[in-house]
């Protein structure tokens, strides 16, 4: 599967921006509504004091270990089995030359 979607307890390597360089790490939480998700040991620190995550866009990160449960393993298991193709012969439901040949036939 290629892109899956990401989920709190995925482990994601950072590709792009200023923590690219960051080890791979666990994601803490996904705010879907804000398009962001927030990864351990990616904090900053406020003017007070304080540290806080912060987010980053799912579109900057790698997917390196899915948290893999039932249903998870279900849906790459029926992805698997769609790619493999269950008639070969047919080719991606694509016309074959016998079905054109039979197309001019009234």
């Amino acid at each position: 599967v290629r892109s899956p979607p990401i989920r709190k307890d995925d482990e994601v390597q950072i590709v792009r921006g200023k923590f690219a360089k960051e080890a791979v790490a666990k994601v803490t939480s996904v705010y879907r509504r804000r398009y962001c998700i927030y990864v351990e040991r990616i904090m900053k620190e406020k003017t007070n004091g304080a540290q806080v995550s912060v987010p980053i866009h799912p579109s900057n990160v790698q997917i390196t270990k899915l948290k893999l449960d039932k249903d998870r393993k279900s849906l790459l298991e029926r992805k698997k089995v769609g790619r493999q193709g269950v008639d070969k012969d047919k080719g991606k439901g694509k016309f074959s030359e016998s079905d054109v040949a039979m197309a001019d036939v009234d």
